[in-house]
């Protein structure tokens, strides 16, 4: 499976089991597989940012968070195949192909978001690593930790 920016995937179990990380988001939505996830391709590791349908809980955090610092890029609204989705960049963590379960589709056909908002999405993630590398705390999970492992694998 080719994997590319944009498009969308869903991720095997194996990869919770082997990082063992209570930061992730480990939930199954109504006995479907774990979220969908935006993936971004940087070499070897594949970035995975979480889709969620709960945009009402969202909502009410990005509306905390634009009180308290005048704006919120850690959490994006916006219509992904028509309905509301969440993008939770505060939750993207870092993985490799070999724990891909599958590419999400669409009437059958691999499924990517629109060019307007994988730009969006990927001005946020920049933006976010950027004031991660500066020491400023904007993940849940300790990414560096988690590329590390997974850098360690490919060897």
């Amino acid at each position: 499976m080719k994997i590319k920016t944009g498009y969308l995937y869903h991720i095997k179990d194996e990869y919770f089991d082997v990082v063992n990380d209570e930061n992730l988001m480990q939930n199954h939505e109504r006995g479907k597989k774990r979220p969908t996830y935006f993936t971004i391709k940087d070499k070897n590791i594949l970035w995975f940012i979480p889709i969620s349908s709960k945009t009402n809980k969202y909502k009410k955090i990005i509306a905390k968070k634009t009180l308290k610092y005048g704006f919120c890029n850690t959490i994006l609204i916006d219509k992904i195949f028509d309905e509301d989705a969440a993008i939770l960049l505060q939750n993207v963590f870092p993985t490799l192909e070999k724990y891909i379960d599958h590419a999400h589709t669409v009437n059958g056909k691999p499924a990517r978001v629109s060019e307007k908002l994988e730009k969006i999405i990927l001005e946020n993630f920049q933006n976010l690593m950027k004031l991660h590398k500066r020491g400023i705390k904007v993940f849940f999970t300790d990414i560096d930790k988690l590329k590390e492992q997974m850098l360690e694998e490919i060897k």
